[in-house]
């Protein structure tokens, strides 16, 4: 059985985005099942919808944060706090290891919502020169943080 890492890394390599790698790789631990968890986690990729804003990998991440601890219908507000905690341990963690929090930041001001900032990741490989890292990272966090 693979590990989170290694179920999110092959799910970002066979095509979905960093978002939803991240909360798949944690929908046992979230109970959610993984095309819900695909399709709740697809419009954050590549920094939301490709504007280049926070990382997709993080947003899946919190994604995962908010399922596992977020606060419910008749639920003590204490969840909300929690959550928030979390949160922000988790993107502060992010930060520090990746540099920022924001997608064009991380890929060096790369575009991705035009055709020439697309062929410039894809020239020069920075799927695997930052996504990748991004993707594992998140994961790592999340495990450790859980």
């Amino acid at each position: 059985m693979a590990n989170k890492n290694e179920t999110a890394l092959e799910k970002f390599s066979s095509g979905y985005n960093c978002a939803q790698a991240v909360l798949y790789s944690f929908k046992d631990d979230i109970n959610i099942d993984g095309n819900t968890a695909l399709k709740m986690a697809c419009g954050f990729g590549a920094g939301m919808g490709r504007k280049g804003e926070v990382c997709g990998a993080v947003t899946g991440g919190i994604m995962v944060i908010g399922a596992k601890y977020g606060r419910g219908e008749n639920e003590e507000k204490t969840a909300t706090e929690s959550t928030y905690t979390k949160t922000r341990e988790l993107m502060d963690r992010f930060e520090t290891r990746q540099g920022a929090l924001v997608c064009r930041e991380l890929l060096n001001g790369c575009d991705l919502s035009t055709e020439e900032g697309q062929m410039y990741f894809r020239n020069n490989d920075l799927f695997n020169a930052t996504c990748k890292k991004c993707v594992g990272s998140v994961v790592q966090i999340l495990d450790e943080i859980l």
